[in-house]
């Protein structure tokens, strides 16, 4: 089996199943095909196909999950190129028909999830039962669990409120219509596939009572509270991911598929969501304490320093946990590299933010600080190195003459790493002069979707869940997540503070050599003393400080925003950050911290519209359904 079949090969059953589009446009009524539903699936290799169509579906959501958790927060801003789609949400102007808006996609994904589920509790009812042996058929019972729970998560973080889909509309035109229906919907429809169903997508049963259904909308409370509890309990203990690698010899396609631990990734966000920090925790730490594999999942050197843009190259089981998969020569491409890259055909129509770059160049490592005068005269006694490096110049972005690519990358198109070190180094001397002469021409570019890839590929992976993320996940957890020892609360600060350093808190568990996330990429630990100073990003002088001496509270959120700061160089662009920000600002209960962040990214004289327009909670969320 090849990756070929995983995604692309939508099968009679498929069609029939997802009814996305007329079943004659895919069976030749020549070959006098009859089809029943029981026939349907009596071979597993049918049902094996259906579950490669909810991935083909979720496929389509990766540009509209970028764009829309990136172009909406602090980190990517428009070029002169954009779209109108990309400028409406640059200015969070939405229409109805922009396509980056639409939640179809969701609904597509939400609709072939419920007929999954549905048909595997009427075939198989053994999936139900939480004393049968686990099956393939419980496998992608949970895939499919996961899959809907996921759709569900995310599109309520965008829109802010989601129509519960009954599992018996199982077309997209049944959801249209119930979702358009200002009162009570009439289901009347129940799909029953008869001898000659290829003439006909939906035969009426009519001894099938219609339903009546009241359109419900869901808040993220209410889809947390649902979906939380299925995928605890309606999925049995490894429950989740067939084992692909049996039929193809190909580990990856475990990573392709949901599978246990993104079980737990998928858990433990949305734990980390409802604010319950004991669960969250939980569910992470089987991820990055698992004692499976003895790399797996842990921040090490071979994730770390020049390996770091490996993780975007290609799939592997020590970072990536679950991933959308693309491959050209299986027709299976995205528009990533359209939406980043200058090299034509490419549009260029997405770039990192000032902002962005600043959180890459304006982080100092090695750097000594003499305060023996007290820290009202503290300074800088050895500047230290600018730059982050590995995860920042040449991997999450770059600098490209745009004006001088026709058919490629050339020498002088392109700024390489000594001339990025040597820029940093100037204008941290304020010799501007050298600086413009190494910059002029050049324009920032956003490079993770371009690693490893010729002009033409446009099939970047899409990776959802992966070790970097999940470990700041638990080190945010741990800072304010609280236990009780000799009487007396304590928080998890240490472990939270080892997470995002060094590793300590795995390494002293089983002596792994663990390096922890800053620390795998060669960056200074971020010290939590009683005296924090400030620095200029560009020459790295001290120009303030903050006395947190007996403030347990404010070293907490000191450490919260630190966690923020290196989640945005770990994961910039991976389409999280808008949510990242959401979520601060909710547990700080200050909707400026968000409205504050975003807006820098702005012109002098849009800056404070934007600013004011997000001071509501409100407009952080799509209303296409209130």
């Amino acid at each position: 089996m090849t990756k070929f079949i995983k995604y692309s090969v939508l099968t009679i059953p498929v069609l029939l199943l997802l009814f996305l589009s007329s079943c004659k446009d895919f069976l030749n009524p020549v070959q006098e095909l009859e089809v029943t539903e029981n026939e349907l699936f009596d071979d597993w290799y049918e049902y094996r196909s259906i579950e490669m169509g909810l991935y083909g579906l979720q496929q389509n959501l990766v540009e509209q999950l970028v764009v829309l958790g990136e172009l909406r927060a602090d980190l990517l801003t428009i070029t002169e190129n954009a779209e109108a789609d990309l400028v409406e949400i640059y200015n969070f102007n939405f229409t109805e028909d922009n396509k980056y808006a639409s939640p179809t996609n969701f609904f597509k994904l939400i609709s072939a999830s419920n007929n999954f589920i549905r048909v595997l509790k009427r075939e198989h009812p053994e999936v139900l039962d939480p004393d049968s042996p686990v099956t393939n058929y419980d496998k992608l019972f949970g895939e499919a669990l996961c899959m809907r729970a996921w759709a569900y998560f995310n599109a309520v973080r965008i829109y802010g409120k989601v129509p519960y889909i009954e599992e018996s509309l199982v077309t997209m035109e049944e959801i249209e219509e119930f979702i358009n229906t200002p009162e009570t919907y009439i289901d009347s429809v129940y799909i029953d596939f008869a001898v000659d169903g290829y003439y006909n997508d939906t035969t009426y049963n009519y001894q099938h009572p219609p339903d009546t259904l009241d359109k419900k909308l869901m808040d993220m409370e209410m889809v947390l509270d649902r979906y939380i509890n299925q995928l605890e309990n309606d999925i049995k203990p490894g429950g989740v991911g067939v084992n692909h690698y049996i039929n193809n010899n190909d580990n990856t396609w475990e990573i392709t598929v949901w599978n246990i631990w993104a079980h737990h990734a998928l858990l433990g966000q949305l734990y980390l969501y409802q604010g319950d920090l004991a669960q969250s925790a939980y569910h992470f730490e089987q991820i990055i304490y698992n004692s499976t594999e003895e790399l797996r999942y842990q921040l090490t050197s071979n994730t770390g320093y020049g390996n770091w843009g490996n993780i975007f190259t290609d799939i592997n089981n020590i970072e990536h946990i679950f991933t959308v998969s693309f491959n050209k020569s299986n027709w299976q491409q995205n528009e990533f590299q359209d939406l980043f890259s200058p090299i034509p055909p490419h549009k260029y129509m997405l770039k990192p933010s000032r902002p962005a770059v600043i959180k890459w160049e304006g982080v100092w490592t090695g750097y000594q600080v003499n305060d023996n005068n007290g820290p009202s005269h503290a300074e800088i006694t050895f500047r230290g190195t600018p730059g982050d490096g590995y995860r920042g110049y040449g991997t999450s972005y770059a600098y490209l003459n745009v004006n001088t690519i026709t058919g490629g990358l050339t020498s002088g198109s392109y700024i390489d790493g000594n001339q990025w070190m040597q820029m940093l180094n100037a204008r941290a001397d304020e010799d501007y002069k050298t600086v413009n002469n190494i910059m002029e021409g050049f324009d920032t570019i956003v490079w993770k979707f371009n690693l490893g890839k010729s002009i033409y590929d446009q099939d970047a992976d899409f990776i959802i869940y992966r070790a970097g993320g999940i470990h700041l996940y638990l080190a945010e957890v741990y800072t304010w997540w609280t236990y009780l020892r000799n009487g007396m609360i304590t928080p998890f600060v240490g472990n939270a503070a080892n997470i995002l350093n060094n590793g300590k808190n795995y390494s002293l568990l089983d002596n792994r050599l663990q390096r922890g996330v800053r620390g795998r990429v060669g960056l200074g630990e971020i010290q939590i003393y009683n005296i924090i100073y400030q620095h200029d990003p560009f020459t790295n002088e001290v120009i303030g400080y903050r006395d947190l001496t007996d403030n347990l509270f404010g070293k907490q959120r000191f450490l919260e925003e630190q966690i923020l700061e290196e989640r945005a160089r770990e994961l910039a662009f991976e389409g999280e950050r808008f949510y990242d920000l959401i979520r601060v600002a909710k547990r700080k209960d200050n909707p400026a911290f968000l409205a504050e962040k975003v807006a820098a990214k702005y012109p002098v004289g849009k800056r404070e519209q934007i600013y004011n327009f997000l001071l509501d909670e409100y407009n952080w969320y799509i209303h296409f359904f209130d």
